[in-house]
């Protein structure tokens, strides 16, 4: 056999094993795919929304009890973020776990840098966060949450990505907030700011990247940080909403993830009541509250924000409904399934996907008409997420 022929039975060869390799995967793109986290599991569907189908699965990811997933930014890999600390990376396209790393005892998240480079984990044991490559999920750097003279560990809360490669998190247990400069993820800086208020349960960035603001559970009010003018320091928004009025117990905690800038209004869910808070983005102001169904967990407007739907707390947990932004009024009120967990829109707002844990299906809502398109089957699921995700900022 001449050299000829030996290189072109080794191309061959070659060819016939990366078809191999990919059998059943024909080329596509993945603007449209997303994962639904089925906690129950420990594995996610792969599903698309371009035809409302599930594609695949992915099993063997932990425990996903409190599970968050963010985007590569070319939209092809999934990184998964386990409540027992398990952080995983999925090739969305060939529906497989790429490498899974177990990084902490208990954590509930995390972020990918803006250059897409850096993936951080935020965690309650040990309190702090970790430093990953994107690439190869190597530890780059060890950040623990100390604070107080004796050093102690605070649980990480709110962590989210900034422009700049820097993320903003809130310490829940030293009533912190923390900037954590990564351009050189090695050696990073830490600007810290004290005494923002009690218990920072959740925090988030305006998706311009501009606002840093952190929920407060021991007392009324948001702490917000304006990271066009760091040096004002922290200022407290919304405080005393609930002043003079007895506590309600609070059933579940609000997600400020994902929340609702619309119509110069940020609309925000108070924490153990029955209303969404409006605050004026101009000023910072109280403007208005809206009455709803229950105590509101996620509050997110449509892409055209021109609404925005609101889920709810035990015993509520199967509603969602609809407020008109302009009228700042509730229009619809839904009834998906037991136990809504979570929403998410397409990223051109065509439809809104709503899990409902104990049904084991997520409903397809059409945005234009809010009626029911479709139900797909899920282990309980809770969780969804788009890879529209991928370019935006705090998500």
């Amino acid at each position: 056999m001449g050299k000829p022929t030996l290189l072109r039975a080794s191309a061959t060869l070659l060819l016939s094993a990366l078809l191999g390799a990919c059998a059943g995967v024909a080329p596509r793109g993945s603007g449209d795919l997303g994962v639904i986290i089925e906690r129950a599991a420990g594995k996610v569907q792969i599903v698309e929304n371009s035809s409302d189908s599930k594609l695949g699965e992915v099993a063997g990811l932990g425990d996903l009890s409190h599970a968050h997933v963010v985007f590569s930014r070319d939209a092809r890999f999934a990184y998964v973020f386990g409540r027992d600390g398990g952080l995983s990376k999925i090739d969305l396209l060939t529906r497989a776990l790429v490498k899974r790393v177990l990084q902490a005892g208990n954590s509930i998240g995390g972020s990918i840098s803006q250059d897409g480079k850096l993936i951080v984990a935020q965690n309650y044991e040990p309190g702090g966060i970790k430093v990953f490559s994107a690439d190869t999920l190597e530890l780059l750097a060890d950040i623990p949450a100390s604070y107080g003279q004796q050093g102690q560990r605070s649980k990480v809360v709110g962590l989210a990505d900034l422009p700049g490669n820097r993320f903003g998190l809130a310490l829940f247990d030293a009533g912190e907030i923390w900037i954590v400069d990564l351009k050189h993820p090695r050696q990073p800086h830490i600007g810290k700011y004290a005494n923002i208020g009690k218990q920072p349960y959740d925090g988030l960035a305006s998706q311009d990247g501009r606002y840093y603001l952190a929920g407060l559970f021991g007392e009324d009010g948001i702490a917000m940080l304006d990271l066009w003018n760091e040096s004002a320091g922290v200022k407290k928004i919304l405080a005393n909403y609930g002043k003079g009025e007895e506590k309600l117990p609070v059933y579940k905690m609000p997600h400020l993830r994902g929340w609702s800038i619309a119509g110069g209004y940020a609309f925000l869910p108070a924490i153990g009541r029955h209303e969404i808070l409006l605050a004026d983005t101009a000023t910072w102001q109280e403007a208005g509250r809206v009455p709803v169904y229950g105590q509101p967990v996620f509050v997110m407007a449509e892409p055209s924000n021109r609404r925005v739907w609101v889920n709810f707390a035990f015993p509520h947990n199967d509603t969602v409904q609809v407020i008109d932004v302009p009228s700042r009024k509730v229009i619809q009120t839904l009834k998906p399934g037991k136990a809504v967990l979570h929403m998410e829109f397409t990223g051109r707002g065509d439809e809104v996907w709503v899990s409902s844990r104990d049904d084991n299906s997520v409903v397809i809502y059409d945005t234009t008409t809010l009626s029911e398109k479709k139900r797909l089957p899920a282990d309980s699921p809770s969780g969804i997420f788009f890879t529209t995700r991928a370019g935006r900022i705090g998500m």
